[in-house]
């Protein structure tokens, strides 16, 4: 226990950056097919078969990594996820809600009668809206050191939407990427729509963290650090603009730069969630629990990193097979 150092330091912080790549990863991939069942009401019957059909392999999967940060947040810091999830309670209850009916449609949807179709098609995209609107209430609630005030409560309403509709641009640049033709062309009017709201939402929970916390303030904004993380803004913004002119000329006649706005778009997720574990770190729960005070006993610790480090890399293993294995365009919704 005494190989990396002092277990009291690098155990809790191990495990704070397993759970964070979890969030992140999960965020990235469970965010598109949310995405996706946020926009299916704007398609028709068939172009709703084949956005499901996009999806149909990953979904399911995708979730996993969910159930992983939540799990690692139990044993690993306990204080936390009792501190957390009973603050969030409601809004946690609303997400598995969410994730439970649409979970549910996803297959009865094809195997219902044709008449009932439509309303299991209803029920697929309310469980996408409620889970992403839970979600980004809980991340305003977060930034904002799960404050109960009523000027918390609202912005937390307003991440709320603005992560709905990051999750629908990042499905929408997914469709770009695994479709085609018309429902291609559809695809890349939503981006052009929901990149605003992306790019508002990610600038409201930039500004409200410094505003909302002193320390991430001088972190953000003393000197060297000013300096030293100047270049994520501006890679933020040159990311930003390439995916707006990207945007102008998809799609292209022979699909050249089809997964460019994808790509771009897990970069900028990517970009979003490292300024915010540096703002928020060694805190797990902002202000209140730093990582070492919230964690385990070291010699739970090491126990648990053992299992960790077999299921993290399974996990990751049959996520990568899946995504290779079914590569290419979306074809035919079919249930054999």
């Amino acid at each position: 226990m005494t190989l990396f150092g002092d277990p009291n330091l690098w155990l809790p912080a191990t495990f704070a950056a397993l759970m964070g790549l979890s969030i992140l990863i999960y965020v990235v991939l469970d965010g598109f097919d949310l995405g996706v069942g946020l926009l299916s009401p704007l398609a028709t019957e068939a172009e709703r078969d084949r956005m499901i059909a996009s999806i149909g392999p990953f979904w399911d999967a995708n979730e996993t990594w969910l159930v992983l940060a939540i799990g690692l947040l139990l044993v690993a810091f306990p204080t936390a996820h009792g501190l957390i999830l009973s603050t969030l309670y409601l809004p946690v209850a609303v997400m598995l809600i969410g994730l439970i009916l649409r979970g549910v449609a996803f297959e009865f949807r094809v195997k219902a009668p044709a008449s009932q179709k439509r309303m299991w098609d209803h029920a697929f995209f309310g469980g996408s809206a409620m889970a992403s609107l839970s979600q980004g209430y809980m991340l305003g609630s977060y930034v904002l050191g799960l404050g109960t005030g009523w000027g918390a409560i609202a912005f937390s309403l307003l991440t709320a939407v603005f992560l709905t509709v990051a999750y629908s641009f990042i499905g929408a640049t997914w469709l770009i990427f695994k479709t085609e033709d018309i429902l291609q062309k559809k695809a890349v009017k939503w981006a052009k729509g929901g990149i605003w709201g992306v790019l508002g939402g990610l600038g409201a929970v930039s500004i409200a963290s410094p505003l909302a916390s002193e320390r991430i303030f001088e972190k953000w904004f003393a000197f060297p650090e000013i300096v030293l993380l100047a270049p994520m803004p501006i890679a933020f913004a040159a990311l930003s603009m390439l995916l707006i002119m990207a945007l102008r000329h998809l799609p292209t006649q022979n699909d050249n730069w089809a997964w460019f706005p994808f790509a771009a778009t897990v970069a900028l997720f990517v970009l979003a969630f490292v300024g915010l574990a540096y703002s928020f770190y060694p805190y797990v729960v902002p202000e209140q629990l730093t990582i070492y005070e919230a964690a385990a006993a070291p010699e739970s610790l090491i126990i648990i990193l053992f299992g960790a480090l077999f299921v993290l890399p399974v996990i990751a293993g049959y996520t990568a097979l899946s995504y290779i294995i079914f590569r290419g365009k979306a074809t035919a919704l079919r249930y054999d």
